[in-house]
């Protein structure tokens, strides 16, 4: 058994979010699945990825103390542009499985948009890499 790549592993059902669509919109789409990672498109080119963690990173100061309307507010009004991660870091789908575990832990990042050349074909995940460590044991 050779080493997988990742296009073998990777969600190709990739939720993506816009520059200049709010966090408001992240929470919501993170409340309805199990969505925690998010490439950032703008004219279709991945320009930065958003976590769970850095949309909480940005309401934990600001907002946990008031209400949850002052809290919706405030991330109404905030676009992912302002939290993502960017550039972004990414793997392309060739890349073996190996590869994009280290790239994930030495930038101490969850997930890796897959791009082949510049377009977005996949995602791969922590949650990717438990799987897989559970089949091959």
């Amino acid at each position: 058994a050779g080493m997988k790549t990742v296009s073998e592993v990777m969600e190709t059902e990739v939720t993506t979010l816009g520059r200049n669509d709010t966090l408001q919109l992240a929470q919501d789409i993170m409340a309805l699945g199990r969505v925690r990672h998010f490439p950032v498109l703008e004219n279709g080119e991945v320009v930065g990825v958003m976590s769970q963690r850095d949309l909480y990173k940005a309401s934990l100061g600001s907002v946990m103390k008031y209400g949850a309307k002052a809290q919706h507010e405030f991330l109404d009004s905030i676009p992912v542009k302002e939290v993502m991660k960017s550039p972004p870091i990414t793997i392309a789908p060739h890349a073996s499985v190996k590869d994009a575990a280290r790239l994930m832990i030495d930038e101490k990042i969850g997930c890796l948009p897959v791009l082949d050349g510049a377009k977005l074909v996949g995602i791969v995940t922590e949650t990717d890499m438990l799987k897989l460590v559970l089949e091959m044991a």
